[in-house]
């Protein structure tokens, strides 16, 4: 039944409705009346945050480990403006998110007011959709929407823009139940014929190998038990993107680790060589494929994904199936349990042979020492004195972030949220803080550089504000490390604004935020000092002093394939006379 009520009541009323618990925003004019009707109730807790920009990430963090949309709220012009890089990086990833902005009154809008900016048409490109709602009995309808539109089918962000009139007018209020049903119904079910066709390619197949995304954790943990079920059942290899790392666990007997522009020397010659390439839930990104005229050339490719778009965007396939990857799954085993649960056994026990040759080149060895941090060390350690806890991991983008896809190790989804698409520096502390909201329990460590989290260090005071106890582990190498290392490969040595001179005192920044800083730049004292962190009750900033010319590998170069890749020193020699070219 119909309540009569105003805009801003109504905003609150329908977030409460779509079982919101958690807001986070920085309040401004255009949505003060929003603000006050939170201040009336208690039953949505609202975040304030430092930064439009970390409020946005922040609400990925949420939606990304818990699987629930992120809701943010921000004010007209500058705040809209701020938040639009957040956006476009949930875009790009595949979160859900609701973004709600202000917006200068209705007469108002086109007269250049104050704050006014044209936030539909600057958001329409980095949104999945938006809306602005010039009437008050409309804003229902378009909150219950927008929850369903960022939820279903490929997930993402969507944004509604509300002008402070609509806010403060009288219209009537109705519930998701009494809307009734949305016209978007994305499709869930894949093609029977397409399946079965797949089915007989995992029947005969002698080089399979599984390549799966984010979109497997999208689909939540019936799709990550069937992906688990089908892997373990086949015997078939399984390699992920950055965004996939947990669908399978690190420790499972056919993970090959990540694949791609960092990814393992396994990983990338087993897609470069496969004749059987099944991929679920990904996109085939540019730092995936490599060189695309070279990408696995010899393989029958098949592709599930619930976006239409996505299928044939970049590499063509042989088997699209278009449908939500628990679905999919679901039909692809049991078309192939039907059929007598078939693989070709004796092609698979080469191609494991073969893998296992690769994996002796043991592509992720370094030098360490015993005098300076090398930051695979550091993140060994961290592995090796975290990975019992109740443990969630982001990141910033960087060198750091591939060396924390590389060295630690993720048994369950939703437990490792970094930026993918967007490689957006900045994200991952914003991201812990809406991590550690939704689990105020659990261990949460970001994983950072020093220049990347310098780019939303404010946020500290939100953390320590709300007496969330994040952890964040930099790796100090006071360079921009990822910047540096291209530099130095592919620019001459031309090391071109890639380092900072004015770093702060990072011990002495948590203590003036009230927060616990934490500096080593012993590897004698790692251990200690990373379990002191653990340890404290409170928000922390671990400054880990990391040799500052450390190079991340492997590597594929720019415009190469997956079979040329750069070794480090370490690994260089045991990869001589290996099958597939390594460039040294």
């Amino acid at each position: 039944m119909a309540q009569a009520m105003s805009g801003a009541k109504m905003v609150v009323q329908a977030l409460k409705d779509q079982g919101v618990e958690v807001v986070f925003g920085y309040p401004g004019g255009a949505v003060l009346p929003i603000y006050d009707e939170i201040f009336q109730q208690n039953d949505i807790r609202h975040i304030l945050v430092r930064h439009e920009q970390g409020a946005v990430h922040a609400a990925e963090g949420y939606a990304r480990s818990t699987g629930k949309p992120g809701v943010v709220l921000v004010t007209s012009g500058p705040g809209a403006t701020n938040a639009v890089t957040g956006i476009t990086d949930a875009l790009l990833d595949s979160i859900p998110l609701v973004v709600l902005t202000g917006q200068v009154p209705t007469f108002m809008i086109g007269t250049d007011g104050f704050q006014e900016a044209d936030t539909v048409g600057i958001t329409r490109p980095c949104t999945k959709h938006n809306w602005l709602v010039k009437e008050t009995d409309q804003l229902p309808k378009v909150i219950h929407e927008a929850f369903h539109v960022a939820t279903s089918g490929r997930p993402g962000p969507v944004l509604i823009d509300i002008p402070k009139d609509v806010q403060f007018a009288s219209g009537n209020y109705q519930g998701p139940r009494e809307i009734g049903a949305s016209h978007y119904k994305p499709k869930v079910k894949g093609d029977i014929a397409t399946i079965t066709q797949l089915v007989e390619a995992i029947e005969n197949a002698e080089r399979p190998v599984f390549y799966t995304g984010g979109g497997v954790i999208n689909s939540g943990d019936a799709a990550t038990q069937l992906l688990r079920e089908i892997v373990d059942e086949t015997g078939f290899p399984i390699t992920s993107t950055l965004m996939g790392l947990g669908c399978y666990p690190a420790s499972g007997k056919s993970w090959l680790g990540m694949l791609g522009m960092h990814g393992l020397y396994e990983a990338n010659l087993a897609m470069h060589d496969c004749d059987l390439m099944i991929n679920i839930g990904a996109r085939f990104d540019d730092r995936i494929t490599g060189r695309i005229a070279d990408f696995s050339p010899n393989s029958i490719k098949a592709h599930i994904d619930i976006d239409p778009s996505s299928i044939n965007k970049v590499i063509h396939v042989d088997m699209p199936i278009v449908g939500d990857v628990a679905h999919v799954l679901e039909d692809v085993l049991r078309v192939w349990k039907s059929r007598g649960r078939k693989v070709n056994k004796e092609g698979l026990a080469k191609w494991w042979a073969q893998i296992e040759d690769w994996k002796k080149v043991n592509c992720l060895d370094f030098k360490n020492s015993d005098k300076i941090i090398k930051p695979q060390y550091a993140l060994q350690r961290l592995e090796e004195l975290t990975k019992k806890h109740d443990r969630y991991i982001t990141t910033e983008v960087g060198q750091h972030q591939m060396w924390a896809a590389q060295f630690l190790g993720f048994e369950d989804p939703n437990r490792w949220m970094t930026s993918g698409g967007l490689g957006t520096m900045g994200y991952g502390f914003p991201a812990s803080i809406g991590v550690q909201l939704a689990h105020p329990d659990a261990l949460v460590i970001n994983v950072a550089g020093e220049a990347s989290w310098l780019m939303n260090m404010q946020e500290m005071g939100t953390a320590v504000q709300y007496r969330l106890p994040v952890k964040q582990f930099i790796l100090n190498n006071e360079r921009l490390g990822m910047v540096r290392q291209w530099q130095e490969l592919l620019h001459g040595e031309r090391y071109s604004s890639s380092w900072s001179e004015a770093l702060p005192d990072f011990v002495k920044l948590a203590e003036a935020f009230g927060a616990k800083g934490i500096i080593c730049k012993d590897p004698a004292d790692l251990d200690d000092a990373i379990m002191e962190m653990i340890n404290y009750d409170g928000p922390v900033i671990f400054d880990c002093l990391v040799e500052k010319h450390e190079n991340c590998f492997p590597m594929i170069p720019s415009g190469e394939p997956h079979n040329k890749m750069l070794l480090g020193e370490a690994s260089t020699q045991d990869a001589i006379g290996s099958s597939g070219a390594v460039l040294v």
